[in-house]
């Protein structure tokens, strides 16, 4: 990192370089559930069998993640980015041209092995680059996949749409970009780590708790991820059922709504980075995953237009708490980056498919309201971050 006046500064250059990355790792994810309404329609599927799409997807995209970051803990690979893009330009090939409801639940499982790998050494690049700004840098690699997932529904709306399946294919040439992105990202990292021996006597500062005190704040932490993700997951699978069936908006009407929440999802992110540096990581947190309980229990009563601006709202606030989620852990266990990034990225996105397949089942059973009248309470989950220690007041003692 760059050396000004004694202080170290984050290197925008790798961050909007890993940031872009990640846009482009996330637009692809980001096409799964965007194509959902013309995959129930070409292969007559159900809701449960939507919601298991998403469900297998995720779960390739969870189980590995805390496991390569444990690998990549003991043994890191600066160009594994590279790898991950393969594994998610192989899934989008055989995704373009599945014949079979079995084919497009093997593509998915590819794409969410690359996602897989992507994500960990992502996200300690980003610290890395931070220069002591950890939650804008973190928000700022977080940005750019939330951007990516964003665009995936209006590219999906009039690229894939009105062509079909077959021009998902497309796609594939954002996973080659995204592998020549991230080769310039390993030659940086690939750098630091040859000065890595320098520092290696150094020792390290870790927040001085007990055990029990660590393993409570990471199971307040999961809390609020299982909150924040089975919310998202009611948006970002099944928003564009129900605003069709609600408000009976065409499918590319839909598409748009998606986008709002999707854009205002990158926007809050941002902006979380941003308080969280300022205003310390607890407060955002809290702020983020309980402040949006009101504008949830309103959604489902709202008009066409009230939708739109809650959808948005929610969207803002929700999404701020992960960059902060993502450093407080960090910071929570500075000697298991690779590892706690995995843990979390992978165990939000393992709720994510989770949240998905359960909520699909409900959606068969019930209806696609219905599932916005349970969601809504989901973030007064949120309370729970009351029990967070605020690591800005704690002690800290030196480890080697």
């Amino acid at each position: 990192m760059e050396v000004q006046n004694n202080k170290i500064r984050p290197e925008f250059s790798i961050l909007l370089a890993v940031s872009f990355a990640h846009l482009l790792n996330d637009m692809i994810q980001g096409v799964i559930p965007s194509v959902y309404p013309l995959l129930k329609e070409e292969h007559h599927l159900s809701f449960s069998q939507i919601g298991i799409i998403t469900l297998v997807y995720q779960i390739a995209a969870s189980i590995f993640q805390p496991v390569v970051g444990s690998f990549t803990d003991k043994r890191p690979m600066p160009y594994s980015q590279i790898i991950g893009m393969t594994f998610s330009i192989s899934g989008m090939a055989l995704f373009a041209y599945a014949p079979s409801y079995a084919l497009i639940l093997c593509a998915v499982f590819l794409v969410g092995i690359g996602s897989s790998i992507f994500h960990p050494e992502s996200s300690r690049v980003a610290y890395m680059a931070s220069g002591g700004k950890r939650s804008m840098a973190q928000s700022i690699f977080q940005i750019g996949g939330n951007a990516g997932t964003a665009l995936a529904p209006i590219i999906v709306a009039y690229l894939v749409l009105p062509k079909g399946q077959s021009s998902i294919a497309w796609f594939c040439v954002i996973g080659i970009i995204g592998q020549i992105v991230s080769y310039y990202i390993g030659s940086w990292y690939s750098e630091k780590l040859k000065n890595r021996a320098k520092n290696a006597s150094a020792g390290m500062r870790i927040p001085d708790l007990s055990e029990a005190r660590v393993v409570l704040t990471v199971v307040v932490l999961m809390l609020l991820i299982i909150s924040k993700y089975f919310y998202i997951a009611s948006i970002t699978n099944y928003f564009q059922f129900y605003t069709m069936e609600k408000f009976g908006l065409t499918e590319i009407q839909a598409q748009v709504y998606l986008f709002y929440f999707l854009i205002a999802v990158a926007a809050g992110t941002l902006l979380g980075g941003i308080f969280g540096d300022r205003f310390g990581r607890k407060y955002v947190i809290w702020f983020s995953v309980l402040g949006v309980a009101p504008f949830s229990l309103l959604l489902p009563y709202a008009d066409y237009t009230m939708t739109g601006v809650l959808v948005v709202i929610i969207g803002l606030i929700l999404s701020s708490a992960f960059p902060a989620i993502i450093v407080y852990a960090q910071e929570l266990l500075p000697k298991k980056l690779g590892m706690v990034s995995g843990l979390f990225y992978g165990f939000a996105f393992g709720m994510g498919g989770l949240g998905s397949a359960l909520l699909g089942w409900q959606a068969d059973h019930t209806s696609i309201e219905f599932i916005y009248h349970v969601c809504s309470y989901l973030p007064l989950i949120g309370v729970v971050a009351y029990f967070l220690p605020n690591l800005q007041k704690t002690p800290y003692k030196d480890v080697m």
